[in-house]
């Protein structure tokens, strides 16, 4: 592990160590909301889509319904990717990028920059950032803590990396 990762974890740390993001499960019959990105980031999609791992933090794949190459999940209940998803408004909040808001949080994992977001009901969504695409994590209830969350992103670095270029994604 090299300095900046162990830098990036202490980051996720505050948002880790409470419960994050609730989903709808995969592999059950739950479907999921579908992106649906304009051509270019499609495109982008699809390749993290043939790029992602078939096992997530000890998890097997199982994408949820309806399948789709802007979707996919691991475990039951899931986590759950989707690529090509709009901006999150707390992105472009200057308040954010101060680290004004404590329901969102701006870090990085294994060069993947990421906005972790704290929902209504208490869960947290984590949103790729600097990048050309958007991606949203979610991680089912109950899957807290520090390690669960970074071995998550940590899983998911490669695969972002290879396939979403960095840069800025479009403003829809």
């Amino acid at each position: 592990m090299n300095i900046s990762r162990h830098r990036s974890l202490a980051l996720l740390a505050p948002a880790l160590l409470i419960a994050v993001a609730g989903c709808s499960p995969g592999g059950d019959g739950a479907t999921v909301a579908v992106p649906s990105p304009d051509a270019r980031t499609a495109g982008l999609c699809r390749d993290l889509h043939r790029a992602l791992p078939g096992k997530l933090d000890g998890f097997g794949r199982d994408d949820p319904e309806p399948r789709s190459a802007y979707t996919a999940g691991w475990g039951s209940p899931a986590i759950i990717l989707r690529c090509g998803v709009v901006r999150p408004p707390k992105m472009v909040d200057p308040e954010v990028a101060e680290g004004g808001d404590p329901d969102a949080l701006a870090g990085g994992v294994d060069g993947v920059d990421w906005l972790m977001e704290k929902r209504g009901d208490g869960t947290w969504r984590f949103t790729t950032a600097n990048r050309e695409a958007y991606v949203e994590v979610s991680l089912p209830e109950g899957m807290s803590g520090q390690e669960a969350g970074a071995a998550v992103l940590t899983g998911l670095a490669p695969s972002v990396k290879k396939a979403i270029p960095e840069g800025i994604a479009s403003m829809r």
